[in-house]
Parts: structure tokens; sequence; C-alpha cells
């Protein structure tokens, strides 16, 4: 992925502290009027990141069924005996 495909633009902090996302982000991003977003700090602590709160849950359920399944290979590979040369 290019920095052009993740560059959306700058914004500036309002005296409220208020952010507007650029709108071509809005849009490649599907955010919309209403949508719950999480804040976070970048692990720099140098910035803030932010996440529909909605596809977090999604990446983390997907995450864990991914992880459920090969924690079972992982098993099953340990259960059977080695291959002999």
């Amino acid at each position: 992925m290019s920095v052009d495909e993740i560059f959306f633009g700058t914004a500036t902090v309002g005296e409220r502290g208020q952010i507007v996302i650029p709108a071509e982000a809005r849009k490649r991003l599907n955010i919309n009027p209403g949508d719950k977003m999480l804040v976070m700090s970048h692990p720099t602590a140098t910035g803030v990141l932010l996440c529909k709160i909605d596809a977090m849950r999604e990446f983390f359920r997907s995450f864990l069924t991914d992880l459920e399944r090969l924690e079972k290979k992982a098993a099953q590979s340990e259960s059977q005996p080695p291959d002999e040369e």
C-alpha cells in the first residue's frame, strides 16, 4: 500500500478539541455520522489512532477464530508421532 493510498491530508484541532476527518478519508473508510470511534495513543505516544469500534470488534472476532483454528492445528501436530527419515 502506497503513502498516497493512506494519506488523506491534515486536520487542525479546534478550540473545543474537535478534529474534522477529511471527506475523502470518511468516504473511503466508510465513516458516517454517529459511528463510534476508538481513540488510542499511537505506540510512540506522539499521535492518535482512530478506529471504528465495529471494525475493531470484527477484527478481534476474526483474529480469535483464526487463533482457535491454529491452536487446534498445533495440538493435532503435537499428538502425531514425528516422521521417521
